[in-house]
């Protein structure tokens, strides 16, 4: 199966409120369609700064602004799509083999990245030829 950017999709992710605050409880395989193997944050990115520009072979993402804002540019060698991250209650999730980069960070804004596999260097594409020439074949 080929991804497109349309396979892309916001997930509603629960959100409990009372007076003193509010919290969201994730869990693998019944929020997300993967299980959790890797929990990253990303944060301290000077506002306007972009980070990303790669793909992953096998691996996919949940996106989340946890504080702040920034863009997620979606590729899939074809076509791009920008969705708007800025709150804590939703997600964007990416399949494996779509290109993305997080743009446009406000100053103080968090990007938390829920993963589907550990931390291997072999499933990164990072030359977007490179990403394009193994996506058409």
């Amino acid at each position: 199966m080929k991804t497109t950017v349309h396979d892309c999709r916001l997930i509603d992710l629960p959100k409990i409120s009372d007076r003193q605050g509010a919290i969201t409880p994730i869990y693998g395989g019944v929020h997300l369609p993967f299980s959790i193997q890797r929990v990253y944050y990303l944060y301290d990115v000077p506002g306007g700064q972009s980070r990303g520009g790669h793909a992953h072979r096998e691996l996919q993402q949940l996106i989340v602004s946890v504080m702040g804002a920034f863009d997620v540019v979606l590729d899939d060698g074809t076509e791009r799509r920008h969705i708007h991250l800025d709150r804590a209650y939703y997600g964007l999730y990416v399949p494996k083999m779509i290109w993305r980069e997080l743009e446009n960070f406000s100053s103080g804004g968090i990007c938390l990245v829920l993963a589907s596999l550990p931390f291997d260097e072999a499933d990164y594409l990072r030359d977007y030829e490179a990403f394009r020439r193994e996506k058409a074949s």
